[in-house]
């Protein structure tokens, strides 16, 4: 066919796909704000914008490399292993380019591919599994992996060659650390437990520190350790790594009480020769809770949105940080906000949306904005014209 079957690069269409990604996501709105100091005076409102907020590099590419393949094969059968990213109105626009999901939504499988067929890998990663029936199946494969994750997968081989247990901080069903955990079964002998917040975390450190109910430890971690997980024998060696969109504070605070764990059952010389960590939070994610921090630091606001898909897991975080300090509500989209009254959102904690009254402050009220890496700048635009039209207000 003239063109390779695994394509890691840009495909050399940058000039023509740029135009549509413009028309697509971009924000003059956005960019204005951006020249007045991420400030925006609207009648009674003022809007606050966090310094870092909206797509990050990983995000832009991996959406510039599904546009640029669509351009490429433009009469072949294009899919993608699952959400490119977790935004709904990205993954709808891919859809309507006629790229189509191998997650089941759409009837077709990785067994029904032809070798003509062209398949995307999302920004998250695939599994090795997934990977390697893939590969057989002989597809031309566009690789739009975060530079962050395969960081981390680099890591947790490193360590798993070295005789480590990987302990991910992460969410296991989420389709990274699905990922990076295969990563650490490949190594022979490889194994991981997955440990979503502190709470998991300390039992994994009880265990370490001074034993346990063995039967009890695998009932309560279940899927979230590898196949033949012996806490007795694979939680002797550690290493940390985490989803690369935790929360900063809790990965190391995690790594820090797993590293004491070892320290009170083995030692200080035993726990420098059996335990590791990397901290893996990229740095997009960083610098998006840095700058809300900064931002709810900076002055009182009434209220903060934060604006991303439900299902992701950077925005949750900013949700979290900013719910300890400001009345918060985390919309999808500017169609979330029905009215000055009524907002649909997904409360911190809850897997379930909502929909509250009251949250717009009547007469005067300042409003914080953030977004999650997957939230493109026309959404946070869309987002400020809808609370601007219940004022009755202009943003032109």
């Amino acid at each position: 066919m003239g063109e390779p079957r695994y394509i890691n690069r840009s495909l050399g269409l940058k000039q023509v796909v740029t135009p549509q990604l413009v028309r697509d996501y971009h924000s003059p709105l956005v960019e204005r704000m951006r020249a007045q100091g991420n400030r925006l005076q609207a009648g009674p409102l003022t809007f606050r914008l966090a310094q870092e907020f909206g797509f990050c590099y990983g995000v832009d590419r991996a959406i510039e490399y599904a546009y640029e393949t669509r351009e490429k094969f433009p009469d072949r059968r294009i899919f993608i292993t699952g959400e490119i990213i977790h935004n709904p109105g990205v993954n709808e626009r891919l859809t309507d380019m006629g790229i189509r999901f191998l997650d089941g939504r759409h009837g077709v499988n990785i067994e029904d591919l032809h070798p003509d067929d062209v398949v995307l890998l999302p920004a998250f990663g695939v599994p090795l599994a997934d990977m390697e029936a893939l590969r057989a199946r002989d597809v031309v494969l566009v690789d739009t992996t975060c530079g962050s994750v395969l960081n981390v997968w680099k890591n947790v081989e490193r360590f798993t060659r070295a005789g480590h247990t990987a302990l991910i901080h992460g969410k296991y069903a989420h389709e990274e650390t699905k990922a990076t955990a295969s990563r650490a079964c490949s190594q022979p002998g490889g194994h991981f437990v997955v440990v979503r917040d502190m709470e998991e975390a300390a039992l994994v450190c009880d265990y370490i520190a001074s034993g346990g109910d063995r039967a009890a430890f695998l009932a309560r971690f279940g899927d979230a350790v590898s196949p033949g997980f012996d806490p007795d024998l694979h939680l002797e060696r550690i290493g940390c790594a985490n989803q690369t969109t935790m929360l900063s504070s809790e990965s190391l605070a995690i790594a820090e009480r797993v590293r004491a764990a070892m320290v009170s059952r083995y030692g200080e010389a035993g726990a420098a020769e059996r335990f590791q960590a990397f901290d893996t939070i990229c740095s997009a994610t960083q610098d998006r809770q840095d700058a809300l921090v900064a931002l709810l630091d900076e002055a009182p606001m009434d209220l903060m949105l934060v604006i991303g898909g439900y299902n992701s897991s950077n925005t949750g975080h900013l949700v979290e940080i900013a719910s300890a300090r400001v009345p918060t509500f985390h919309v999808q989209h500017a169609d979330c906000l029905e009215s000055a009254d009524v907002l649909r959102h997904q409360p911190l904690g809850s897997r379930t949306e909502t929909r509250s009254r009251g949250w717009l402050p009547i007469g005067e009220a300042t409003i914080g904005i953030t977004a999650g890496a997957s939230t493109p700048n026309s959404e946070i635009e869309r987002v400020l014209r809808r609370v601007a039209s219940f004022r009755a207000v202009s943003l032109d």
